[in-house]
């Protein structure tokens, strides 16, 4: 028998993959640096127990090392918390300077919110702050939870400015603050790291089949809402996003560095970014992104990394990390690392990538953009004062000055807007008085942004209607399409916060001459009961989510509500709209008064006292149009094909903006199980896959008989293709195809067909189309509808609605004999609200259904052509979606 030999670094590694699974030895030491010498400061390996860049750092470990880092040099690094995740996880930021610039750090920082200022400091005092204040980098990591190495990264970078003493690292600290976000979601992060790690094996694979490398629904992308906070800077509806603005405009950082993850088989990518920019972005602001990029590519080419700018990633759509900054006046930029999305990934080259690789690269990246900072740190300074003070000035001269918002109609939506607003550092103010401005009147309370201030181009940016792209690049766009090549665009083209809010807005070349309180950042104002002890009852109006939020409290408190389908006028005189509350006395608990104040003050409603119940116009309330609301148990469809996204904000928006639970409940459960408990079931979008495919005939069977006794069917976006499909549809409307405006001659008998003359590129054009195609896809704008005024569906919703139009799904009206088309686009003419839409597009949806409801048997099926709830930022859908649930089951007539 042969005698086995067995090395001490065998048993060493396998003594280690025991310890920490899926540990895997880096082949030198990360991170490589040029003469670069350390002092004794904890690595990663002394704190956590592996080496940097051979294991994916938990949040719990990354956090860790941090206080680790903070505790061994008290004079040179300072935490500070931010915020939490919704899962508890916290969110914090780390500040690392030179000791003499960090036992200054309070007068740093108190400084920089001065030059941001540039009315509370003369031409002398800014002069003095920019020759004395440091640069300053914020290093943003792992927005989306999978994309992994930049955390680790911030780790080893954060490490090496420490206990370096090379001239080099040295001076960078001397000249620059360097914060370190380390995990921008540690939710996502905690997800993926648990998942790889239980599908990792004896060693990790670097096969792009294998499990480690196919994550399952919903991924590590996304937040516990599954919100891609790479696009939720605009809108801030998540905690960690929140959180990082507030801290954003306490330290105004000159460079902001959004660190990502793309696909494994591309290099890396930093600044300047692809076309289109924003025109909000100045020309010197652009000149910046690429003395940070020329840097860059100098240390890329000394370390032999391949690279690649102006290519993919825009800079136009202002909702990214990488974008809102800008308009602050920092530099604000993307860097995309190829990811291993685990220890090892064979790209398509036959290579192997690792996790310590993608480590190294974005170290190097920091480390660069660090330097340009400390190399530019004076002409940074300067910029940024003169971005900020040049805002001010064209906001006192140029044709807008201000906007006003008049707060007559949807009080709930005017005070969120204006919340969100003051939280991105906009002042906003509200009018103590009545004033006239631009030929218009305004009411006390009317809101008022005035334009001259230093957030002025941030301003433009959201509430501008449209903000344009360059025509250079939309002819270029023009032309690929025609060619059949995909277009360039990025992401949305329309994202005006006004619109999507459906608010009132005017845009005035003057500044109003009326006194205002500044507005904070409260998104609810309290409610109050007038006439709290009357004998009847209370009314509550409908139309926005004081009340919406109103009646989800109520019946979770389990009180008798109605709502009216038509608008009334009671004895008193005062007219409610369609849709209005009524809480009597009768039926309700005895305590009715003191539930009904709580209920005010905490959902923000406007609640009135009625003596009696007679009214003077419109349904009493006994009346059938006076409608029972009763609290359904809502399911929402979940896991694939659900479109992650879809599903997240759909959740969030009932359970954060509703105030109401969900159940989340899977197709393999949905498709044979008794669904009696549940009154609405929600379809959201779909993404890589059908309904049709998950459920098959015995789920939409399932369904449909759920339906017909008496359940209420809600599609969003694409999920209505499954409503329309089949041969017996729950829905009788159809996808279109792409609209001829112009025949071809048909084929004749042995392939020919009658001869034609081509005299121009359009007669070109016109004959090398296919006549079988889908309409083209749009990115995404903001489409004006019509609505039904006269319909139970709409009660509360203003007459004209603007919604987002995304993709090429467009459906043919429902025929009056099925049901009602209860939103509409408008003519073709008027249907573009902002962005930019193909011109065949903007024809074919003129006059096309947003919102169909179909009765079938004693239930419902209410379909929404596009997603009402789409990044959960169209908040003027709201209060229409609010109704297609609670409405919805209203009216539905089951045995109960």
């Amino acid at each position: 028998m042969k005698s086995l030999s067995v090395s001490v670094s065998t048993i060493a590694l396998a003594m280690s993959s025991l310890l920490y699974p899926g540990h895997v030895s880096a082949e030198q030491p990360i991170p490589e640096w040029p003469q670069a010498q350390y002092q004794n400061t904890p690595t990663i390996e002394d704190v956590l127990g592996y080496p940097a860049g051979s294991r994916i750092s938990s949040p719990a470990q990354i956090q860790e090392y941090f206080q680790a880092l903070a505790e061994a040099h008290p004079d040179q690094v300072k935490l500070f918390d931010y915020g939490e995740t919704w899962q508890g996880r916290p969110l914090f930021y780390a500040a690392i300077g030179s000791v003499e610039n960090m036992n200054r750090f309070q007068d740093i920082t108190a400084g920089m919110r001065s030059l941001a200022d540039p009315r509370t400091v003369n031409s002398r005092q800014a002069r003095e702050l920019i020759e004395s204040l440091p640069a300053s980098v914020w290093i943003a990591n792992s927005v989306h939870g999978n994309e992994i190495s930049p955390a680790e990264a911030a780790m080893v970078t954060a490490w090496h400015l420490l206990s370096s003493n090379d001239e080099r690292t040295q001076g960078m600290l001397e000249n620059t603050i360097v914060y370190f976000d380390p995990l921008q979601n540690p939710d996502g992060r905690a997800r993926f790291v648990s998942r790889y790690y239980a599908t990792v094996g004896l060693e990790p694979s670097s096969d792009r089949l294998s499990a480690e490398h196919n994550e399952p629904w919903p991924n590590g992308r996304t937040n516990h809402y599954l919100f891609d906070m790479n696009r939720d800077w605009l809108a801030l509806t998540q905690p960690e996003t929140r959180g990082r603005v507030a801290a954003l405009l306490q330290t105004y950082p000159l460079i902001f560095v959004d660190s990502h993850e793309m696909g494994g088989d591309l290099s890396y990518y930093f600044t300047p970014e692809a076309h289109p920019y924003n025109p909000f972005i100045t020309s010197e602001q652009r000149e910046g992104l690429n003395w940070v990029g020329e840097n860059n590519a100098l240390w890329f080419d000394d370390f032999g990394f391949d690279y690649f700018t102006r290519e993919i990633f825009d800079a136009f759509y202002p909702g990214y990390g990488a974008s809102w900054p800008l308009y602050h006046g920092s530099l604000a930029m993307t860097y995309e690392m190829g990811s291993a999305r685990g220890h090892q990934f064979k790209t398509r080259d036959g290579e192997t990538l690792t996790y310590a690789d993608g480590v190294q690269r974005n170290f190097v990246a920091f480390m660069a953009t660090i330097e340009t900072a400390s190399q530019r740190r004076q002409d940074l300074l300067q910029r940024f004062f003169n971005y900020r003070q040049q805002g001010i000035e064209q906001g006192s001269r140029g044709s807008v000055r201000s906007y006003i918002f008049a707060n007559s109609r949807d009080i709930a939506g005017n005070r969120k807007l204006m919340a969100l607003l003051s939280e991105q550092g906009i002042e906003v103010g509200q009018a103590n008085d009545s004033f006239r401005a631009c030929g218009e009147s305004y009411e006390q309370g009317a809101y008022v942004v005035q334009a001259a201030q230093p957030a002025y181009h941030l301003i433009r940016t959201l509430l501008d209607d449209n903000v344009p792209m360059d025509d250079e690049f939309l002819t270029e766009q023009e032309r690929l399409r025609a060619n059949n090549l995909p277009d360039q665009i990025y992401d949305v083209t329309a994202w005006s916060l006004p619109l999507m809010f459906n608010l009132d807005m005017d845009i005035c070349h003057q500044q109003p001459r009326v006194a205002t309180t500044p507005v904070n950042t409260d998104r609810i104002i309290a409610g109050d009961v007038a006439n709290a002890d009357a004998d009847f009852g209370y009314v509550i109006p409908w139309g926005d989510m004081n009340s919406g939020r109103f009646l989800t409290a109520a019946l979770r408190e389990g009180l008798r509500v109605r709502s009216s389908d038509l608008s009334f006028t009671h004895a008193n005189g005062t007219e409610y709209p369609a849709g209005s509350l009524i809480v009597p006395r009768a039926g309700n608990p005895e305590n009715l008064t003191e539930t009904v104040q709580e209920l005010a003050v905490a959902s923000g409603a406007k609640v009135t006292g009625l003596e009696k119940s007679w009214m003077r116009d419109g349904p009493n309330v006994g009346s059938a149009n006076m409608k029972q609301m009763h609290a359904p148990n809502i399911a929402l469809l979940w896991d694939q094909p659900s479109s992650v996204l879809s599903a997240g904000s759909t959740r969030f928006i009932i359970e954060r903006e509703f105030n109401y639970p969900v159940t989340a409940i899977r197709p393999a459960q949905l498709r044979a199980a008794n669904l009696a408990n549940y009154q609405v079931i929600i379809l959201p979008a779909t993404a890589g896959g059908s309904y049709e495919q998950a459920l098959g005939d015995t789920g939409r069977e399932n369904l449909r008989q759920w339906v017909q006794r008496g359940g209420v069917l809600i599609t969003l976006g694409n999920a209505t293709r499954f409503a329309v499909s089949g041969e017996s549809p729950l829905l009788h409307s159809s996808l279109e195809q792409k609209a001829q405006v112009d025949g071809l001659a048909d084929v004749a008998e042995q392939g020919r067909t009658d001869g034609v003359l081509i005299d121009s590129e359009d007669e070109h054009q016109r004959h090398i189309r296919n006549p079988n195609a889908q309409p083209d896809w749009v990115s995404g704008v903001i489409a004006r509808t019509s609505v039904d005024q006269e319909h139970w569906l709409t009660a509360g919703v203003h007459e004209q609605l603007h919604a987002m139009f995304i993709g090429n799904d467009i459906y043919t009206p429902l025929r009056i004999n099925h049901g009602r088309n209860v939103v509409n686009y408008v003519g073709a003419d008027d249907v573009l609200a902002s962005g930019y839409i193909w011109a065949e597009n903007q024809q074919q949806i003129a006059h096309k259904p947003l919102l169909m409801v179909q009765p079938e048997g004693n239930g419902l099926v209410i379909s929404f052509t596009q997603e009402p709830n789409f990044r959960a930022y169209l908040d003027g859908m709201h209060v229409l979606f609010m109704n297609a649930i609670f409405r919805g089951a209203a009216h539905a007539r089951p045995l109960r």
